[in-house]
């Protein structure tokens, strides 16, 4: 068990509208938009005027253009987490980091954000693409607690518009940027718990979606969404089978890649549409940034009772899921 004490989230204010999209001429338009993806808003760190005058077709340009660097999105969201959870940044002893988007390749991002939070700890990330959240919080769920500190920061941050080409509207209308962060501990307990943890991958279709060496997007759109569907719907019905049993409501929070993804998977296990939480619509698919900063701008709703099912995807092929169980208000 692995007990959470704070979450919290960030975006950048630079919004990317479906409008923003269609006077960029790229051939496509609002309705496009909305009856493929669902979403109608993006966040970005970069300046709307650079993506306006180069549809961001120099990946390292992007680089020097954004406004907000990885690891400060990231402390961020760690400041509010810890805010949440009543402690201070001296409390944490270990710093978890994961991006689909690092800002280098070495060395570890979450080496940055300690740096930025004024903190010396051990660092390291555990990276597994858009399913991170999910696979950081199994690793250390299984942990022996003495091998670990009192508090652990587990942060995700993204910047995927940099490395988005504007002038193709199949990437163009998918993505934004932001981070989250949670305080977690294996020893000290909370109001909320995290239990049923599971994770898996299938490497033999690793390369049916991420982000090459160029840093371009590229995807085998079919192909993962499929998957995608048929994984979230395997994990949330187990899910269901082990927990839901003893819930006041049962809430599912998923990859936010697109709406159509979610309500096809509610559909399938018979969840309402309203205890589906969702942000995709508003800021994009966030990458592994989406489910936990839904979790975080949650944070205030979580009463007794419930459980949240958390079912991740990501590159690799890779996924994650966690149940959260609530027994107390925060």
């Amino acid at each position: 068990m692995l007990y959470l004490h704070g979450m919290g989230h960030f975006h950048p204010g630079n919004i990317i509208s479906n409008q923003f999209l269609v006077d960029l001429d790229i051939g496509t338009s609002h309705e496009w938009i909305e009856e493929r993806v669902g979403i109608r808003n993006r966040r970005t760190v970069l300046d709307l005027d650079y993506i306006r005058k180069t549809k961001n077709a120099d990946f390292r340009a992007a680089y020097e253009a954004r406004q907000y660097k990885n690891a400060q999105m990231a402390a961020l969201a760690a400041r509010q987490a810890l805010e949440r959870a009543g402690l201070k940044k001296e409390d944490i002893g270990m710093v978890v980091a994961g991006s689909s988007s690092p800002d280098n390749i070495a060395p570890a991002e979450s080496s940055a954000v300690a740096a930025e939070l004024d903190i010396e700890v051990p660092c390291l990330d555990m990276n597994s693409a858009c399913s991170s959240f999910g696979m950081q919080i199994n690793f250390l769920s299984k942990m022996n607690p003495e091998t670990l500190p009192p508090y652990v920061l587990v942060v995700d941050s993204e910047s995927l518009t940099k490395s988005v080409n504007y002038a193709d509207r199949s990437a163009a209308v998918l993505f934004g940027d932001g981070s989250a962060a949670a305080v977690v501990s294996t020893k000290v307990p909370s109001h909320a718990v995290f239990c049923g943890c599971c994770y898996d991958s299938r490497p033999s279709a690793w390369e049916k979606v991420g982000i090459n060496h160029a840093w371009r997007f590229y995807q085998d759109g079919h192909a993962v969404q499929g998957f995608a569907i048929r994984t979230t719907t395997e994990g949330v019905r187990k899910l269901q089978r082990d927990f839901a049993s003893g819930a006041d409501r049962f809430l599912f929070i998923g990859h936010q890649a697109n709406l159509s993804m979610l309500k096809t998977v509610c559909e399938r296990t018979g969840i309402p549409l309203e205890n589906c939480w969702y942000n995709v619509d508003q800021f994009g698919n966030v990458g592994c940034v989406g489910a936990p900063s839904i979790l975080s701008s949650r944070w205030e709703q979580l009463r007794r009772g419930d459980r949240i099912a958390m079912s991740i995807v990501g590159a690799g092929l890779s996924w994650a899921h966690i149940m959260l169980k609530v027994e107390a208000a925060a």
